[in-house]
């Protein structure tokens, strides 16, 4: 579970009562698909033939530039977390990474959930007893692409809801 029980309202957007601009709301999306596509390969490498998470990602910056509304962003979601349905590991959750980005443009706090699973992705993937050094680089490289606009926004919902994202923020 990577959404809290209780809505930030910093993740809601301001015509639903919250403090969230949609150009602030955009660029949170922007960020996810670029850290889901970061990991993509993951994914891909395993099921070249399965084009759901790619699509995703696709549909999640197609949201942001008008050229889809969100319920296709959020389909195309739903669709590539059920490309990782049978699947274990760092391909699974790489689907699940562009699964969360493009459904950001449903619930903005899935924002972290693209993150989140994009480390694990790496954890999975990197050698026996490297995961946790390669997360934190992981971590980083997600921060380092943080617009500055939204940049102390996700990093203190990062420290607020670590716990519920498997502590992937830590460090």
């Amino acid at each position: 579970m990577i959404l809290p029980q209780r809505r930030d309202p910093r993740l809601v957007t301001v015509r639903r009562g919250g403090t969230l601009t949609d150009a602030d709301h955009h660029l949170l999306a922007l960020w996810s698909a670029d850290c889901a596509e970061h990991v993509l390969a993951l994914f891909e490498s395993g099921k070249p033939e399965d084009p759901r998470p790619r699509e995703a990602i696709e549909q999640a910056r197609a949201w942001v530039h008008g050229e889809v509304r969100m319920m296709q962003a959020r389909a195309a979601g739903g669709h590539a977390m059920g490309a990782a349905r049978n699947l274990r590991g760092a391909a699974r959750y790489a689907a699940y990474a562009a699964g969360q980005a493009a459904c950001v443009a449903h619930v903005a706090a899935h924002d972290l959930g693209a993150a989140a699973y994009a480390i694990k992705a790496v954890r999975a993937a990197a050698p026996n007893g490297e995961g946790e050094a390669a997360g934190r680089l992981e971590c980083q490289w997600q921060r380092n692409q943080l617009p500055d606009a939204v940049r102390e926004l996700v990093l203190d919902d990062q420290r607020l809801r670590n716990d519920i994202c498997w502590s992937v923020f830590e460090g």
